[in-house]
């Protein structure tokens, strides 16, 4: 449980994190982007009014102004652009390509006619901006500015920033890692002292049980049998019970060391709960089935594992409908074992799967306490599991509830566990 509250925890840092540097980046190379383009854009215009010249201004320009676009001295020099204008049938008339090198008339003819055939009055032709310009004549004139090195600058921002965000997540998920143990302290804290409570609470309550117990017994032999002694005895043995789950529960969520955990083959521990819980199922006029893969090891206390098997079994068994067919299921799935217990209940609303698992819920309170059930099966049964580094989850499907548990398997079982 700590493990994946901490993966969690990291999860949703991460995420949250990468989310706000996605919008960053965005939010810096589309502005970018744009400026550029605006940029770009009162270049052209100012070519197109000024006849394709730049007018130097006559006082010196402030780079800190403004971000527009603005006009120095050097400006007609390092400007790259050419100017077509055409007749009203599309026909080239004059083609001034003196401050570019690159194109030539015949490249620029054909340059226009791409543009042309566009049907845009502004956009770009790879790393060109153009502008198309209806004349009083009737005629078009077409500007395109060479933004190249514009362009390119706009690459680098982005590499940069994308190479920035890396690092930042890089760095924040490396701080995470060291600091989340701290992080989730108080919260492990508060954990262990509730299941010590639990544990020491449990073991307090059995003395007075105990003497209640011998106390009943006395009144029995000695002023004989009645319906206050036989309702106290049942009471005390279901206090007796749901203390001993209290404990197991406890235990069952308490973290599996490594040294603890054993090869456990589970098909067998699942063939003998079968085998314990046929009669059972019978007797109640159910039935119940398997279909289970044999050489399926995986790293754990068998103990707890065959705990599982019982508490999905005995659940199927008390909730099945009348004359139902209960089906377990163990299979492989890659590196995972899968155990599945499925068997039809139609009162099961699916609303209520989520909370099937927590502590004292009850889906059907009054055949759970008919049955002797304490709703904290499920609950021992999701400890356990999670306590092996799987998962357990609930699907309702046609009338039927099938509980599943996803187990991690040995990568290479011992041959010792396979064959004996």
């Amino acid at each position: 449980m700590i493990r994946a509250l901490r993966r969690r925890f990291l999860l949703i840092a991460m995420a949250s994190l990468a989310g706000t540097l996605t919008l960053l980046c965005l939010a810096i190379n589309l502005g970018y982007r744009h400026m550029l383009t605006q940029r770009a854009d009162a270049a052209v215009e100012m070519l197109h009014q000024t006849g394709g010249a730049f007018q130097i201004p006559d006082a010196p320009v402030d780079p800190a102004a403004h971000g527009g676009f603005q006009v120095t001295p050097e400006t007609p020099f390092e400007t790259r652009y050419f100017i077509v204008h055409l007749t009203e049938n599309r026909e080239v008339t004059e083609v001034d390509a003196e401050h570019i090198a690159a194109l030539d008339r015949q490249m620029v003819v054909e340059w226009v006619g791409n543009i042309l055939d566009g049907g845009k009055h502004s956009g770009y032709t790879s790393y060109y901006r153009y502008g198309v310009f209806a004349e009083p004549d009737g005629g078009t004139t077409i500007v395109v500015l060479d933004c190249f090195l514009q362009l390119q600058g706009a690459g680098g921002v982005l590499r940069i920033s994308l190479l920035a965000a890396g690092v930042c997540l890089l760095t924040v998920f490396l701080l995470l890692l060291l600091l989340s143990r701290r992080v989730t302290r108080p919260f492990v804290e508060n954990l262990e002292r509730q299941r010590q409570f639990v544990t020491d609470a449990s073991h307090e309550l059995k003395t007075p049980l105990a003497i209640i117990s011998a106390n009943t017994g006395l009144l029995s032999a000695s002023l004989g049998e009645n319906q206050w002694l036989e309702s106290t005895r049942a009471q005390v043995g279901r206090l007796d019970r749901l203390i001993q789950n209290l404990i197991e529960l406890a235990r069952t969520e308490e973290a599996l060391p490594d040294e603890a955990a054993a090869p456990v083959p589970l098909g067998r521990v699942a063939e003998r709960a079968l085998e314990d819980f046929r009669p059972l199922a019978e007797a109640a006029g159910k039935t119940l089935d398997g279909r289970i893969e044999p050489e399926l090891v995986l790293p754990g206390v068998e103990d707890n594992l065959a705990r599982l098997c019982a508490l999905l079994l005995d659940n199927a068994v008390k909730y099945c409908d009348e004359g139902g067919a209960i089906r377990l299921t163990l299979a492989r799935r890659g590196r995972w074992a899968v155990l599945s217990v499925s068997n039809p209940c139609a009162g099961l609303d699916a609303a209520q799967l989520p909370r099937l698992f927590d502590r004292f819920y009850r889906a059907d309170s009054s055949r759970a306490r008919s049955s002797g059930g304490y709703g904290i099966g499920l609950s021992t049964a999701r400890a356990i599991v999670a306590r092996h580094h799987g998962r357990l989850t609930a699907r309702l499907s046609g009338g039927t509830v099938t509980f599943t548990a996803v187990l991690p398997l040995f990568s290479r079982p011992p041959e010792r566990f396979l064959h004996r």
